[in-house]
């Protein structure tokens, strides 16, 4: 997808008629459908109206010279710009409810599958999820930080090794595994279970490291060096890169299927690069908490996909109906299938999210 038409005028846009937007649609149709531009002979033949391929070659100046559309090179037909797939989603794409096919999937592979399994699991499976549904990449990123703590339990598995056990005031529980330090007796990791229980209850995971650090003098007087690096680790081991977020992204491979030509192959190279850019990726879908519902992203609106020209389509899932405790969704070419996209992204967090809330 190009950028070039970032500077269209907003209102010639807004005064579009009938014609001009039904051709505009079939432009966009066909390249979601093929990938491929379309030229103004098979437009006259797509329309559901009488008109020559000259009336048709007339609308589509107009409509590059909104910005809308533009052409590949010389000789092609039109494909739609980053501008023109936004307006196509706000304004004239027609998002119908979720197939019972694709609710029962997600009915099954979430919901059902969720007894007695970790968050943590539950999440990737979702993320594997609609990266089969969608053909796409499915990314989740699950806020830590916001989650009350109940309990905690450090349990050694072997001589270097130990089990972190934590429990949160959902009810979910979740494990680690640390190292431990050489010449660390047995009785330090009971101390630290029963020195971080003392404190833990109510809080969350960014306000007890906070209250440790903030405490370092009295926590020092308390437990010896060893413990309390003991105690760092463990709660470090959920903390990831800082903020207490963590990202799955399942279905790269995906994004390899389909290539049209040697740009597409460039395109989902730089895709492929962006989200190795987990830094970057996490504050993405960070912006999707922002609303209510599903958010879409396209292209260079921002700065991750600025190159490979993508697409992300994403929402909130919660605790209750405020409290909001991660994002997921689905990233790809910016030919995606929208309609079906959609629903199935507010589906899927709909169910993690009343899944998290009875505490599965």
């Amino acid at each position: 997808m190009t950028n070039q038409a970032s500077q269209a005028p907003a209102r010639a846009i807004v005064d579009l008629n009938e014609r001009s937007r039904e051709i505009f649609r079939q432009i966009v149709e066909a390249y979601l459908a093929t990938g491929e531009p379309v030229g103004s002979r098979n437009l006259s033949r797509l329309i559901p109206m009488t008109l020559s391929p000259a009336s048709v070659r007339n609308v589509m100046a107009d409509l590059e010279a909104t910005g809308l559309i533009y052409s590949p090179h010389a000789s092609a037909g039109r494909l739609p710009t980053e501008l023109g797939m936004r307006f196509f989603v706000d304004a004239l794409l027609e998002v119908g409810d979720l197939s019972s096919e694709d609710r029962a999937r997600i009915d099954v592979e979430v919901r059902a599958k969720s007894q007695d399994r970790t968050l943590d699991a539950v999440l990737r499976d979702a993320s594997q999820l609609l990266s089969g549904m969608s053909r796409g990449a499915g990314v989740v990123v699950t806020t830590k930080n916001n989650t009350r703590l109940k309990h905690v339990e450090f349990v050694q598995l072997e001589p270097r090794r130990a089990l972190v056990v934590l429990v949160s005031d959902d009810g979910s529980v979740e494990n680690r595994v640390v190292a431990l330090p050489p010449g660390l007796p047995a009785s330090a990791l009971t101390e630290a279970t029963n020195f971080l229980n003392a404190r833990i209850l109510g809080k969350t995971l960014a306000e007890l490291r906070a209250d440790l650090q903030n405490s370092r003098a009295a926590v020092e007087r308390e437990i010896d060096a060893l413990t309390a690096g003991l105690i760092e680790a463990g709660l470090a081991s959920w903390a990831g890169d800082g903020d207490g977020r963590q990202l799955f992204v399942r279905g790269q491979a995906n994004l390899l299927e389909d290539l049209k030509a040697t740009e597409d192959l460039e395109r989902v190279r730089l895709l492929l690069a962006d989200l190795e850019t987990q830094r970057e990726v996490v504050d993405l879908l960070a912006r999707a908490e922002d609303g209510e519902g599903v958010r879409i992203f396209i292209g260079s609106e921002n700065k991750l996909f600025s190159l490979s020209g993508s697409t992300m389509i994403a929402a909130p899932f919660k605790i209750g109906h405020e409290k909001i405790v991660g994002v997921l969704g689905v990233i790809g070419p910016t030919r995606l299938n929208y309609a079906r996209i959609i629903p199935m992204v507010d589906y899927t967090a709909k169910v993690v999210s009343a899944l998290i809330d009875r505490g599965r």
